[in-house]
């Protein structure tokens, strides 16, 4: 299970499946596959999770955070989705009916090269062992926070490559790699929160992103203080500096762009 500050809204799973959700692009442009070392702009990560509640959560929170995500409730067709889908990073829970997590996780390994993380509510370090010693990347207990999910998974994409290191908005330069943020060449000093701030508007740079979105990305919860946001755009602005990127738009949220009106 999430941890209780952490559930969203349930989404209906009808047939035990979801319907992909894209975040960052409109629906029916899909990003390039990564192939011949080539990185998608959005990753792309399909879970596989029995309990409704937290496979909506997890979807969603995901989606918020820049990702391309669709789900299912069993394992019953991952090989197809493994084909068609074709997700970079796959979020498994080990105890579902039918073929459990362990089993998938030999069918991703034999269909795929994506990344695994799984989730489980056995924390014996048997289980941990089994599940690493059998090629996942991750593994986390639940309950879990959404906010920790949502990093480990970046985390494992940064590890296999298979998310862009450097995204740039006009003079601003975010080196995820690196760990460094550069505006016209000069280095920015930034709080951990700030960084993971500027990170999901960067991902997202062009799109407004309502303070919601920010919460659940960001900080894991969704019904949370939303002033929390305020205090840390307004600090955020304040370091990026002139000309400003990080824009206000009232009664939806925030964008960072160089100019031009928000997509």
């Amino acid at each position: 299970m999430l941890a209780e500050a952490e559930e969203l809204p349930r989404i209906p799973v009808p047939g035990g499946k979801l319907q992909p959700i894209f975040s960052g692009s409109r629906p029916g442009r899909r990003p390039s596959a990564a192939q011949n070392g080539r990185v998608r702009e959005q990753a792309r990560v399909l879970v596989v999770e029995d309990a409704e509640a937290i496979l909506a959560a997890v979807l969603t929170g995901l989606a918020d955070a820049g990702f391309e995500v669709t789900g299912r409730a069993c394992g019953r067709d991952v090989e197809r989705d493994l084909a068609t889908f074709r997700p970079d990073l796959v979020v498994l829970d080990v105890m579902l009916p039918g073929r459990d997590g362990f089993a998938l996780l030999d069918v991703v390994r034999r269909h795929s090269d994506a990344g695994v993380l799984l989730l489980t509510a056995r924390d014996g370090i048997d289980d941990r062992l089994r599940g690493l010693h059998g090629g996942a990347d991750d593994y986390l207990v639940k309950p879990f926070v959404l906010a920790e999910l949502v990093a480990r998974v970046t985390a494992v994409l940064r590890r296999l490559g298979r998310t862009p290191s450097v995204v740039q908005v006009g003079d601003l330069v975010l080196d995820a790699a690196a760990g460094t943020v550069l505006r016209a060449g000069r280095p920015i000093e930034l709080t951990a929160t700030e960084r993971r701030l500027l990170e999901q508007l960067a991902a997202h740079r062009g799109r407004v992103l309502s303070k919601a979105q920010l919460l659940t990305s960001v900080w894991g919860y969704q019904d949370f203080d939303p002033n929390l946001v305020e205090v840390h755009i307004s600090a955020l602005r304040r370091k990026l500096g002139d000309p400003k990127l990080l824009h206000t738009v009232r009664g939806l949220g925030y964008v960072l762009r160089v100019d031009g009106p928000p997509r």
